[in-house]
């Protein structure tokens, strides 16, 4: 009688399985077939006819089953868009949420609210560096320095989020609140750890900036090619040339890029008729910017990089120096030479892609490789750590400020 009890309990135990399974199995509203492979193997055919069938059936059930309940689906959905993107291993392609599209748009008119300083993300390390705090920004105030690593933030480790969840969701803010960056910085060859607290402001990004040296000699210092700096390029140049400059030298020293519109006019403004720079894209499809001869530097011209140079300034730089019309002085730049257009969608959401590369006029690629200088001179290693260094300590200013008063010279 026992033994007549247990088989029937496991006969029942059995059929809930087995009506279980089949819920699980063909609880998704798709056929599912088997077929034999070419091995006569019965194997079960997958009934998705797409990608996004089945996203759809995995959100269903994490809607029905996932035990937590106040979890974000558009997290879900952001997440996902960025893992889509960022499974093409190019630390310039990104998803950007409708949020942090609006902050690139604030980025690049040039006003936001923020600490105010240029960062860069390293792919080999998964780490963000600041390239290049903005002078008189609360960043460099509080003293953030080139070549800080950003560890955490208001005491969160970021390791592992993208560069666009950091800048815009942690270090952004409104004007007046305070955020808290533990950096890694080595400070006489010692590694340290240090909280700075910033308070956050509306930043106007201060792209260029000007004076006159001595001996009539021109100085313009360009920190990004934003949309704000044509303009201010234009009325700098414009100013120096009614002082009456006898030569130029531009820094472009620390100067990450920006848009490629920007600095091909102000290239333009420089180079005598020709080629400014050249793309070409997947399909081997080529696009070519030129200069004209409405405007251009006839004038001795010195143009100032270092290894944080990139993208935008090893356009500049590097037209510069093929056309044979300045002298470059310096360290090797940075070597970005793709080209990234941003992509809005539909819901207010967007996406960075990098869609060629460019050449500079004499069909150099510097991508990994940079522009080497006319005149190689680097900073003192103590030195190198600073955003401004003090003008009788920075040589290669010194040199830049030697070779232009020789050219001068020859001119006499």
């Amino acid at each position: 009688m026992g033994e007549k009890r247990n088989f029937i309990y496991g006969l029942i135990t059995g059929a809930v399985l087995v009506l279980i399974i089949s819920i699980f199995y063909f609880g998704t509203d798709k056929i599912v077939e088997k077929v034999e492979d070419n091995t006569g193997t019965q194997v079960v055919k997958n009934g998705y006819n797409s990608p996004g069938e089945k996203i759809d059936d995995i959100l269903k059930y994490v809607d029905n089953m996932f035990y937590i309940e106040d979890y974000k689906k558009e997290d879900f959905y952001d997440s996902m868009y960025e893992d889509i993107l960022n499974k093409l291993e190019d630390p310039y392609t990104t998803y950007y949420t409708p949020d942090e599209f609006k902050d690139v748009m604030e980025d690049t008119s040039g006003s936001y609210e923020g600490i105010g300083a240029v960062v860069s993300y390293i792919k080999e390390t998964e780490e963000i560096m600041i390239l290049s705090p903005f002078i008189g920004s609360p960043a460099e105030k509080a003293g953030l320095l080139p070549g800080d690593i950003i560890k955490k933030v208001d005491n969160q480790e970021i390791k592992g989020l993208s560069l666009e969840e950091v800048v815009a969701k942690k270090i952004k803010g409104k004007k007046g609140t305070k955020v808290v960056l533990t950096v890694y910085r080595e400070v006489d060859n010692t590694n340290s750890m240090i909280d700075i607290e910033i308070t956050r402001d509306i930043i106007t990004v201060p792209t260029v900036s000007h004076e006159m040296l001595d001996d009539k000699i021109g100085y313009i210092r360009v920190t990004g090619f934003e949309k704000v700096t044509f303009k201010q390029f234009k009325e700098a140049l414009t100013d120096l040339e009614k002082q009456n400059q006898q030569g130029l030298i531009i820094d472009l020293r620390n100067n990450p890029g920006g848009l490629l519109d920007i600095v091909i006019k102000m290239a333009d403004e420089l180079l005598p008729k020709g080629l400014i720079v050249y793309t070409e894209d997947k399909n081997g499809d080529r696009r070519v910017a030129n200069s004209d001869e409405k405007h251009k530097f006839t004038k001795p011209l010195v143009v100032l990089v270092n290894e944080n140079s990139a993208s935008a300034s090893e356009i500049l730089s590097g037209a510069i120096k093929d056309s044979g019309i300045g002298t470059i002085v310096g360290t090797t730049t940075f070597g970005k030479g793709l080209v990234q257009t941003i992509v809005p969608l539909e819901d207010g959401s967007a996406m960075k892609v990098t869609i060629s590369k460019y050449f500079t006029p004499s069909g150099n690629y510097i991508h990994k490789k940079g522009i080497t200088p006319d005149v190689e001179v680097e900073l003192p290693e103590e030195l190198q750590k600073y955003l401004v260094v003090e003008r009788e300590k920075d040589n290669q200013f010194a040199k830049a400020v030697e070779v232009m008063k020789e050219k001068l010279k020859n001119l006499e």
